[in-house]
């Protein structure tokens, strides 16, 4: 099972982050991930909803990416801002697209930006950065 390693950074809070393999069992190791940086972080309030995006993220990662793994990382970025990314080795972006009322799947994006305060994705050398901010109730 894949070790979870915590970074600290020069200021603020600690981020979580953890390699896992592309694969669809990963989505719920990664909700695991979340709901624990959540719960250190007194957010519990945003467990539901980026359980939904972390699974999404997640998702979209194992379906269209390429290679063995992926990362999924927690940080938080403001006092009641939660930012959940999945990178991987693919540079194509993740694109919203339109789903039929009789498509099965199609619709992770949508809920995603409805979701999420903001989301986007971040090109690396390497691959991409897909991410999404949640707020939680001030």
């Amino acid at each position: 099972m894949p070790q979870s390693a915590t970074q600290v950074r020069p200021t603020g809070h600690p981020g979580y982050s953890e390699t896992l393999p592309r694969v669809a069992e990963s989505a719920a190791i990664a909700r695991r991930l979340t709901h624990a940086a959540l719960s250190c972080w007194g957010l519990e309030e945003l467990a539901e909803d980026s359980a939904l995006v972390t699974t999404e993220l997640v998702a979209n990662a194992v379906r269209h990416a390429r290679g063995r793994s992926i990362r999924v990382l927690v940080e938080r970025i403001g006092l009641r801002t939660l930012r959940v990314a999945v990178a991987d080795f693919s540079q194509v972006r993740p694109a919203e697209r339109a789903a039929g009322d009789d498509d099965e799947d199609g619709r992770g994006l949508f809920l995603v930006a409805a979701l999420a305060a903001d989301w986007g994705t971040d090109k690396r050398r390497w691959g991409k950065i897909v991410w999404a901010a949640l707020e939680g109730c001030e």
